[in-house]
């Protein structure tokens, strides 16, 4: 390894958040039902993932569903579950082959039994892998997230466990979702609209956040790229190109 990959692994982020807008409006430009920009974006999620294995990240955080979604029309959150299940099952196999870790972070318990016997199962089978952690955002919001950590300590002080005085940020932090894994560096929003929807919100107070016009389903290789070497040019004050990040990806690909 040269010191030039040396320096761009270094500067790469450890975390990337990434919400994932735009499906229902990409598959309204194209004469489709929004369902169909639904079934796009999963082409998008699984260059994604790809990418982010090859350049060596360590966890990716997608915003699949969030708890306000469940305001959207009816018809719309039912494909939405099942296009979920569908996604489970079928992708499940692939991810473990990859030695991907699937981690769903939410309140799961909205969720039919079956999904959420699917997702048991899914998390069981790549509990064990040891290269990049999958986190999926399913009914999750950010603000339950923390009301979340809350009760967990609450339930300590009034067990006589804990003083009121004794917690501390950490120490909350240590009841957030993805707490034992690297902090969030980068969260990116597709879509067009310049605001974070109660993603992550615990999580993201250092992140470097990209705001990109491009639709999800459109999200690929050079997008993912230019938005890494923005945030290697901004957090590391180590400048690189899109087309350098695309090179790094590439040797890695070479070297497996």
């Amino acid at each position: 390894m040269t010191e030039e990959t040396q320096a761009f692994n270094s500067a790469l982020p450890q975390h990337v958040g990434i919400i994932m807008d735009g499906n229902g409006r990409w598959a309204e430009r194209q004469g489709k039902p929004r369902v169909w920009g639904h079934k796009k974006g999963v082409d998008a999620v699984r260059k994604a993932v790809s990418f982010c294995r090859k350049l060596g990240i360590p966890s990716l955080t997608l915003f699949a569903f969030s708890s306000e979604n469940w305001r959207r029309p009816e018809d719309e959150v039912s494909s939405l579950m099942q296009l979920f299940l569908f996604v489970l099952q079928q992708e499940v196999k692939v991810l473990h082959k990859n030695q991907v870790r699937l981690n769903i972070i939410g309140d799961l318990s909205r969720f039919s039994p079956k999904l959420q016997e699917s997702i048991a199962k899914a998390q069981a089978l790549t509990a064990g892998n040891t290269g990049l952690t999958l986190n999926v955002a399913a009914n999750y919001g950010g603000r339950w997230d923390i009301a979340n950590a809350a009760q967990q300590l609450a339930a300590q002080v009034a067990s006589g466990q804990l003083q009121p005085t004794d917690i501390t940020e950490q120490m909350l932090s240590q009841h957030i979702q993805m707490h034992e894994q690297p902090e969030l560096d980068l969260m990116i929003r597709t879509g067009g609209d310049i605001r974070i929807s109660n993603f992550l919100l615990w999580q993201a107070a250092y992140a470097e956040l990209c705001f990109l016009d491009t639709l999800w389903p459109d999200f690929d290789d050079q997008v993912f790229a230019d938005a890494i070497a923005s945030f290697v040019s901004r957090e590391r004050r180590y400048g690189c190109t899109g087309a350098q990040i695309r090179e790094l990806a590439a040797g890695s690909t070479e070297g497996q």
